[in-house]
């Protein structure tokens, strides 16, 4: 077996509050519980694992490959939300997206300050 990804635990102050957001932003089903996490799987079988945590929470950054009609959905919602957004993860560019590669994408933050990007051609693909 190669190596994947399975899943990764997302820290949070809420975690009903801060996977609701991702499933309704990225349009995706509900959350199920595991334990004392609530679990939001992805297309490709990943899960983000959303457990809660007093304290400060560092920021970590989630990068969603997408198609170019959900891109277009999910920018719809975050401008519909009222979301700043970005086109670099410096956030230097706001208001922007960007271009790369062929296609576009967006920076944005969660409730807990995690910046998410959506964008529809991975890094390392060609024109």
């Amino acid at each position: 077996m190669s190596v994947q990804l399975n899943h990764t635990i997302v820290w949070c102050r809420d975690k009903q509050k801060s996977a609701t957001f991702l499933v309704e932003i990225l349009g995706l089903s509900n959350p199920t519980s595991f334990g004392a996490m609530l679990v939001v799987t992805l297309n490709n079988f990943v899960s983000l694992d959303f457990y809660e945590r007093d304290g400060e929470i560092s920021s970590q950054h989630y990068a969603f490959l997408v198609g170019e009609e959900e891109f277009d959905q999910i920018f719809t919602r975050i401008r519909d939300r009222g979301l700043q957004y970005w086109a670099d993860p410096g956030k230097q560019r706001a208001g922007e997206t960007y271009q790369h590669n062929g296609g576009c994408g967006v920076y944005f933050d969660d409730p807990d300050g995690h910046l998410l990007e959506v964008m529809t051609r991975p890094y390392e693909s060609s024109e």
